[in-house]
């Protein structure tokens, strides 16, 4: 039986910052972060708020308020790069927090790619349970604690939030036709946060040197992302058999405004098909597609037989493309 996503859900944590907030950290003026990048504010949790807050409350509002009535969930995949700490999972600490205790629970990490990589994951997971139960996929980042407030090209694109997504098996026709994923090693050092790891100790001359902190090539990750998503977007489409016209509705990943604006005009994409929520959240990394599926759904319900298209690009680097008929 075929999977598809059957709720969204999301969250976003209530402190706004403008561009004025970014012009007085970085610098840059509230004109160049306009023009630049297309974002006006972005969300950033308070103090004491981890990610996996962030991530519960998104699950919360997928499965609803009323626990009774919670669908039974048999996995819980929550995509991130900004996890609580490095262990345990930050999806354990959420499935403690919801209460799901049991249910086999892990991280899954591809950056900004997490959720389509989460969502492939997901969608095996319920094949295998023989057209029971149901996955939570959950991607939440919170790139407020590692961004360097003195960079200008990175603190004016990132913040936080959490979405969320239940699959469930759907009857034939609908759900996910196609997913496509895709790894570029070579090309990691475009997108990282150097120390922290094995490979460079976070010690004090690390620290010192704001190793701690997010780095990105912004040229490097916009030349990936504009030879990558066409390319992903394409053999997805081959492999559902659809072609762009006949997709409904387009959530990319929300790098930035300006990135969009430009991957929607070289795939002749009609801007109306097209949902963003980088203006006014800013890039939430892993979370972004998922919280921009709901946002959209909110606003203009998905229907029964619409056709939608996923595509994202993330560190790593990694890209992913996802087809699927609502249900």
């Amino acid at each position: 039986m075929p999977v598809g996503i059957v709720r969204t859900g999301s969250h976003l944590p209530p402190g706004v910052v403008d561009n004025a907030m970014v012009a007085e950290w970085s610098g840059a003026s509230r004109e160049w972060t306009s023009e630049r990048t297309g974002i006006e504010e972005r969300r950033y949790a308070a103090p004491g708020v981890a990610t996996s807050d962030l991530a519960t409350a998104a699950a919360l509002d997928v499965l609803g308020a009323d626990r009774s009535a919670w669908p039974r969930v048999d996995t819980i995949v929550v995509a991130t790069s900004t996890g609580d700490q490095p262990q345990p999972a930050t999806a354990a600490i959420a499935q403690d927090k919801l209460g799901l205790h049991g249910v086999p629970a892990f991280d899954v990490n591809a950056v900004c790619s997490g959720f389509l990589f989460g969502l492939n994951v997901a969608r095996g997971l319920v094949e295998q349970q023989d057209g029971h139960g149901a996955a939570l996929l959950i991607a939440a980042d919170m790139y407020s604690r590692i961004m360097n407030r003195a960079d200008r090209k990175t603190v004016a694109l990132f913040g936080d939030g959490a979405g969320a997504a239940l699959l469930a098996p759907v009857p034939d026709g609908y759900g996910i036709h196609a997913v496509r994923l895709v790894t570029d090693g070579g090309l990691s050092s475009l997108v990282g946060v150097p120390a922290g790891g094995t490979a460079k100790a976070l010690d004090p001359r690390a620290w010192e040197a704001g190793e701690h902190l997010f780095t990105m090539d912004g040229r490097g990750v916009r030349d990936y992302v504009l030879t990558t998503l066409p390319k992903l977007v394409t053999e997805v489409l081959q492999e559902s058999g659809l072609g762009l016209d006949d997709i409904d509705r387009v959530v990319f990943h929300q790098a930035n405004t300006r990135l969009l604006e430009q991957c929607v005009r070289e795939l002749g994409l009609d801007p109306a098909r097209v949902p963003m929520t980088a203006p006014v959240y800013g890039n939430t990394g892993a979370a972004s597609i998922p919280i921009t599926l709901h946002d959209s759904h909110l606003k203009s319900p998905l229907r029964r037989g619409e056709r939608v298209l996923l595509a994202g690009v993330g560190g790593g680097m990694t890209a992913g493309a996802a087809v699927m008929t609502w249900y």
